[in-house]
């Protein structure tokens, strides 16, 4: 008989019925550290006192009222977000996967008012993410994503990671746009180097292609920047956002400029609860820390620790562990044996990681997370390690 939840998820037996900061209660009353923060949701962490204020004080007032008026809150989070991005305008949704939705439609009408309705091809990378919906799953490519729910919307195609050659020789005169994630999330924490991401930009210019980003996971600060692309200096035409910019609410955001966004007329797209004054009013406070230049020199002064922390539990265990690779607080460690077992022996140390594509455990602890529990982080890890090296060379005997 089927479960009343649909069961679509592998899920772990923890009930979690309490959060604070950086830590987690399960229900039977161990406290875990949280180096998953909801897959790079909870940037706050949990229970944060500025969100809880910003939450109680909407809610008090008004929870929605639809697109169809003026919403202060999210006009004002609308003007944050181009005041400190490359963005002449902003479309707010419920989740990164409604912003791809978004970013595909854009795309098309932008080249469907300039006569050339042929151009809809959107090249993509394998091993990316960009949602669950039927463009998502299209623009990622991934047959553990795609296969069963054919057919696949058209006009998607892929080449491998970094691959140049393949991409120059795939461009045509209907591709649109190319899409990419900085730093890849589900596909094993694999960040672009600053000169791929600005040879896509010249790429797009040469070709008169948009280029969109996908920072739905590597945004809202995760990087030790605003968002992940900054690093390079380079600004796309379309950038999809969510998770962390919530903070644990549902938000997500299509930010745009002028140009790629001139198709995006009264009645081409809409939402219903999206940048609604509850999520918005979130939304805000969640830019505003964030977006602090002192906050963000933390997070990256943090990140310089733990990568060095990490490097150090690699080289403890290369037995167990191949590599530590990432950016800022979204750091991935590539293991040498499977990467369920690892992040199982995590658990027993109660600790929460989250797994990825390559093999991979990613660490995505919250950005205001102290030195000191980054430190016990790393400690839970190390002792993961070891008891995954007991447990290997059980078997061997």
């Amino acid at each position: 008989m089927i479960s009343s939840i649909l069961p679509t998820y592998s899920r772990t037996p923890l009930n979690f019925v309490n959060g604070k900061g950086s830590w987690l209660t399960e229900a039977d009353g161990r406290h875990f550290l949280d180096f998953g923060s909801g897959i790079a949701v909870n940037a706050l962490g949990h229970s944060h006192p500025a969100l809880i204020k910003s939450l109680t004080n909407q809610a008090n007032k008004l929870w929605h009222v639809s697109n169809l008026f003026d919403i202060p809150q999210q006009k004002g989070l609308a003007d944050k977000l181009i005041k400190e991005t490359f963005a002449d305008t902003v479309f707010f949704t419920n989740s990164g996967t409604e912003s791809c939705e978004l970013a595909v439609k854009m795309v098309r009408k932008f080249w469907f008012d300039k006569d050339k309705a042929d151009r809809i091809d959107i090249i993509g990378f394998n091993g990316s993410f960009h949602g669950r919906s039927t463009a998502g799953i299209a623009a990622s490519g991934e047959k553990k994503l795609t296969e069963g729910f054919g057919p696949l919307l058209p006009g998607f195609f892929h080449v491998n990671w970094l691959d140049r050659k393949a991409l120059k020789e795939l461009i045509s005169e209907t591709t649109a746009a190319i899409i990419i994630e900085p730093i890849q999330g589900e596909g094993g924490i694999r960040p672009c180097t600053a000169d791929w991401l600005k040879e896509l930009r010249e790429i797009c210019d040469e070709n008169d292609l948009l280029l969109i980003f996908d920072e739905v996971q590597c945004g809202a600060a995760r990087s030790g920047k605003l968002f992940a692309s900054e690093w390079s200096e380079v600004s796309p035409d379309i950038m999809m956002t969510a998770k962390g910019i919530g903070g644990g609410f549902p938000l997500g955001a299509v930010l745009a400029t002028e140009n790629a966004a001139s198709g995006m007329t009264v009645g081409t797209h809409g939402s219903t609860f999206g940048g609604n004054p509850l999520a918005c009013a979130i939304g805000n406070t969640v830019f505003d820390i964030i977006s602090d230049p002192k906050f963000l020199k933390e997070i990256r002064s943090k990140s310089l620790l733990f990568v060095e922390k990490l490097k150090a539990l690699v080289s403890s265990f290369p037995d167990i562990l191949l590599e530590v690779r990432g950016q800022g607080l979204m750091q991935g460690l590539v293991c040498k044996i499977k990467n369920t077992d690892f992040i199982k022996a995590c658990h027993e140390e109660t600790l929460i990681t989250i797994p990825a594509a390559d093999n991979v455990v990613r660490l995505l602890p919250p950005l205001n997370i102290t030195y000191e529990e980054l430190s016990i982080g790393v400690e839970k890890l190390r002792n993961a390690a070891a008891k995954c090296r007991s447990e290997k060379s059980g078997v061997k005997k």
